[in-house]
């Protein structure tokens, strides 16, 4: 009996892992992709008040449904490319016509760990010259749960 035991400990463990291991990949890396700083939510405050051009990646749909207070809507879609940090940026669309000085600090943002348009806008940008930019990775949900200006 207690061999049984032990393998049915042994097997749920082993379930277990690989669940873990299976959600992974799901979520943006948790280091920022070159060229581009992680920031947290007092970062982002800092920035802001420095002049720095917030920027929410997500759909123009969820912008209207609130955003960080002052934010811009520079929608990181279709976003058809591969949930990868080796994603194909040709595949997607984001327009960096609003974002012309590529000296400005910007701070791109979506919808947490498992939202990947702000990490791709992130590298979009770096790529394409933009010297200062920063991810917000927890992005809105943990802004609005911190209970940061929201409008």
């Amino acid at each position: 009996m207690k061999l049984m035991q032990k393998f049915s400990l042994y097997l749920g463990l082993c379930l277990f892992a690989a669940g873990a291991l299976a959600a992974a990949p799901g979520e943006t890396p948790e280091t920022a992709p070159a060229g581009v700083k992680l920031v947290d939510a007092k970062a982002v405050q800092d920035l802001q008040a420095k002049g720095a051009t917030i920027v929410d990646t997500r759909k123009a749909a969820e912008y209207g449904e609130g955003s960080i207070k002052g934010a811009i809507s520079v929608p990181y879609d279709p976003e058809k490319s591969a949930k990868d940090a080796n994603f194909d940026a040709s595949q997607d669309k984001f327009d960096m016509s609003k974002l012309a000085d590529k000296n400005a600090n910007i701070v791109v943002f979506c919808n947490s760990g498992s939202c990947w348009k702000s990490y791709k806008a992130a590298v979009v940008l770096a790529k394409n010259g933009y010297k200062n930019v920063n991810w917000y990775r927890n992005g809105y949900p943990d802004w609005k749960a911190r209970k940061l200006p929201i409008e």
